[in-house]
């Protein structure tokens, strides 16, 4: 019986493998054919690779000669990579009142629209209290109302359905989430630019000012002589 633990996925290399003959491919993945054991380390030994079991199932098992410190670290790269562009839907809420005054609408809507640019769903809930439980049309008519406000950042990807007091519909955006964080980033970078450059021109502009403000600076009157008040002394 095999005890609990973690399944290794690890790749059986050189010495490690114990099979009589494997079916060996190159480094540039050209095909070698079968060969004995024996033959393809010292295959691997003459060309200073590793020999890496590909497909331990196949009969004989497929082995390639490889860099296998390399091989480990491109693999391991990539799905680091892999994971940091992987991008998780978040679904939004936003709650509303049938009888919305058109400020407190406007408010709600600056946030769906926000969330859609961002990427993620939203979830729109009307509540309903006392009597507007017995006229659904108003919580109806209002998220087609929202609905066709954002058209061009979102479409429509659960119809309005009521649940008792609530009516709910939820939004989708058009971009992907990674799409929209790209676009978000790019914006940054834009802004970022533009006021770095606004910043040297004013800089650049103060400075021009400062240099034309010398240029007609009042200039210093010459120091005058004396006059010569002693009579008995010469001019």
């Amino acid at each position: 019986m095999i005890s609990g633990g973690s399944i290794t996925t690890e790749l059986r290399v050189n010495d490690r493998i114990r099979v009589p003959e494997v079916r060996l491919v190159g480094p540039g993945g050209e095909q070698v054919g079968i060969v004995r054991i024996e033959d393809a380390l010292r295959l691997a030994a003459e060309a200073d690779l590793d020999l890496v079991e590909v497909a331990p199932t196949a009969r004989p098992p497929v082995c390639r000669l490889m860099d296998y410190g390399k091989f480990k670290y491109e693999t391991a790269q990539k799905e680091r990579e892999s994971r940091r562009n992987q991008t998780h839907t978040i679904i939004k809420e936003m709650k509303l009142r049938p009888k919305i005054d058109q400020h407190d609408y406007d408010t709600k809507k600056g946030h769906v629209v926000r969330f859609l640019k961002a990427g993620d769903k939203v979830k729109i809930t009307i509540m309903f209290r006392g009597r507007e439980q017995h006229r659904p049309e108003l919580g109806y008519r209002l998220l087609q109302r929202l609905a066709g406000d954002v058209e061009e950042l979102g479409f429509i990807e659960s119809n309005a359905r009521q649940d008792g007091r609530n009516m709910t519909m939820v939004l989708g955006p058009h971009k992907k989430k990674s799409e929209a964080q790209a676009e978000v980033k790019a914006e940054k970078v834009k802004s970022m630019g533009e006021k770095a450059a606004e910043k040297e021109a004013d800089e650049a502009a103060d400075k021009a000012h400062r240099e034309a403000a010398k240029k007609v600076a009042t200039p210093k009157k010459p120091r005058r002589r004396s006059e010569n008040l002693d009579p008995d002394m010469e001019a």
